[in-house]
């Protein structure tokens, strides 16, 4: 079988790192640049560090940051009319995976006006030409948006998410600057980070894995798992290491896919608006759980990734054992709650059910499951 492996064409890594984008925005030629970022990002001056060298820079630009924390339909279309009345010719995302999301969706749209209702982009997008070029500059460490093909958009009308697949909305240039992420709060830094770790499991367990994408997804689990808790605490080194470890898990799932965690969360944030790495977080020991009999002899390696001494010596049980409690125990210390009480209600289960069951990234998960597979795993936690 051809297997197809897709990366961004150019990322910088490590601080000050985003002293490259005017260079960069120079030598291929671009005239005007459609800054894409939040409102909260311009309030506390973080996408100002950017804009200013643009500035400095003498580089035209317009700035968009009509973004929601779960990006809808109506922030990427009005996006797209800015970016064609202002005459830009690029596009600069600076964010998490809202800015991210939303600078990829109006990348495809511009060049693809066929696909102006968003909503046709959902799965595997029948686009027909590359994205507007994008230069992407996070400011958290756990979507690795910057570096992968997916993006998701949210349809307030219906009350769902759906997941947007397109090897061509992928930025050509990542920068990946640790001091763009040390403004993050602690939770944001926890939640943002077992995003990752989520994306790194369920990336090596998945269905379309294999050797090339393993290789990413263990070295991500092992750099996150030993550097989260320092990044939670703002300490240099653990920010930087997570900006890298997020990247690499990023590069991995980003091409296998992902499962039924990420199916299950999307809903989550788009009926109750909880924080999508959050929503992964409290349903990734459950999932592993649940998964825990289909994954052969993988957790043994998560849980040595994970820092769990003498797997060898453990029996299938208690290596999967290892793994899961290793899993449960991070998410302990950095503060994530443990189960979903206070968000679910029982009368919506079968609504979050069928939007999980209809998710793109469900049919990656290595274990079948049905709506009762799911509605049950939701039940555990409320």
């Amino acid at each position: 079988m051809v297997k197809k492996f897709v990366l961004n064409e150019i990322s910088y890594h490590g601080a000050g790192a985003i002293e490259v984008i005017p260079e960069e925005i120079k030598e291929r030629g671009f005239q005007k640049v459609f800054v894409c970022t939040d409102p909260s990002l311009i309030k506390f001056k973080v996408a100002t560090k950017v804009i200013d060298l643009l500035e400095k820079a003498d580089i035209d630009y317009f700035l968009y940051s009509n973004v929601k924390p779960n990006p809808t339909i109506e922030n990427v279309q009005t996006g797209v009319q800015q970016f064609i009345d202002n005459k830009a010719d690029c596009i600069v995302a600076i964010g998490g995976g809202s800015s991210m999301d939303t600078a990829k969706a109006i990348g495809i749209i511009v060049n693809n006006p066929e696909n102006a209702d968003v909503k046709s982009l959902e799965g595997m997008s029948p686009t027909k030409h590359k994205a507007v070029s994008i230069i992407a500059v996070p400011t958290t460490a756990g979507t690795a948006a910057e570096v992968t093909i997916n993006y998701v958009i949210t349809d307030p009308q219906l009350q769902r998410k759906f997941v947007c697949t397109d090897a061509k909305d992928i930025p050509v240039v990542a920068v990946v600057d640790p001091d763009m992420m040390s403004s993050m709060p602690k939770g944001l830094t926890a939640a943002t980070g077992m995003d990752a770790l989520t994306h790194a499991i369920e990336g090596y367990i998945t269905k379309g894995a294999w050797e090339l994408s393993d290789m990413f997804h263990i070295k991500a689990i092992e750099i996150i798992s030993r550097s989260l808790k320092s990044a939670v605490n703002n300490e240099p080194e653990g920010r930087e290491q997570m900006a890298l470890g997020q990247y690499i898990a990023g590069m991995g799932f980003s091409n296998v896919g992902l499962g039924v965690d990420h199916s299950m969360a999307h809903p989550l944030s788009a009926f109750y608006d909880t924080p999508h790495g959050i929503a992964c977080a409290i349903l990734l020991a459950p999932i592993m759980e649940f998964n825990r009999d289909y994954t052969g002899e993988k957790y043994r390696e998560i849980a040595r990734a994970m820092g769990v001494k003498n797997v060898d010596s453990m029996s299938q049980e208690e290596y999967r054992d290892a793994a899961i409690n290793a899993v449960k125990q991070l998410s302990i210390d950095v503060g994530i709650p443990q189960d979903l009480k206070g968000v679910v209600k029982e009368k919506d289960i079968k609504f979050l059910a069928e939007s999980a069951f209809k998710d793109a990234c469900r049919p990656g998960n290595p274990r079948d499951c049905s709506i009762e597979d799911i509605t049950k795993v939701y039940e555990t936690l409320i």
